[in-house]
């Protein structure tokens, strides 16, 4: 019985309780962005860091209880600390716990883990289970299209080479060194720090720049399409 009542709090129900859990973890993921950001503030004053370090505190522990409560109320424990809530879970209370035993110089990259704790905004957000729901309906078209994607910029690649190789031996001295230019030229970012100076160079990367365009828009087209199926579904 106990467990069934935590349950319907802890996960997200039709009922006043878990609304304002949900609001509560919200307010405190929230909170938690705010402090790491301002820790990053050069010369703090040494009460403030405290105070910040407090609130961390404060907050690790609750989502502790949190993530332990989850698998506690989970019908499949191991399903649940595998999955990806299972995993963002973790990972916004890991690096707290890690930063006790490791070295200092190793304790920034721990802090920068936490900022998976915004991901956890995920599960209360109604318009991102539908992103997730369309992510998760259009994994084949995605996974493809990354596929393909790959082979073009591998494609683009090994042609600018052997079009720039011996005019511009120090940008395109490998094919290596050449997918920085792919990359940045089929994703029509194009900084301008690597360009073509022959003509069959500018020429092939004319029709790149048009099939960038279209990478461009393909994921654009297949999330959109799912959802709208997503939101239809509802």
């Amino acid at each position: 019985m106990m467990k069934k009542q935590i349950k319907n709090i802890v996960e997200i129900n039709d009922n006043k309780l878990s609304r304002y859990f949900s609001i509560f973890i919200q307010g405190l993921i929230l909170l938690s962005v705010i402090t790491f950001s301002i820790e990053t503030i050069p010369n703090l004053k040494p009460q403030t860091r405290t105070i910040l370090q407090s609130i961390e505190w404060f907050c690790v522990i609750i989502f502790s209880l949190e993530y332990a409560l989850r698998i506690y109320v989970a019908d499949s424990k191991f399903k649940f600390v595998f999955s990806f809530f299972g995993i963002i879970d973790l990972l916004a209370i890991l690096p707290f716990y890690l930063s006790f035993g490791v070295d200092l110089r190793s304790l920034r990259a721990l802090r920068f883990l936490r900022l998976f704790r915004i991901l956890k905004l995920v599960r209360y957000n109604k318009a991102m289970n539908h992103f997730t729901n369309a992510i998760k309906s259009a994994k084949e078209e995605i996974f493809l299209f990354i596929f393909i994607t790959l082979i073009l910029i591998y494609f683009a690649a090994v042609g600018i080479y052997y079009f720039e190789n011996q005019a511009q031996p120090e940008h395109f001295s490998s094919i290596f060194d050449s997918l920085w230019w792919a990359i940045i030229t089929l994703t029509t970012v194009g900084y301008g720090d690597v360009y073509p100076i022959t003509v069959g160079g500018k020429v092939f990367t004319f029709f790149i720049l048009m099939i960038g365009l279209g990478i461009v828009a393909i994921p654009t087209g297949i999330i959109s399409s799912a959802l709208t199926k997503s939101i239809d579904k509802k």
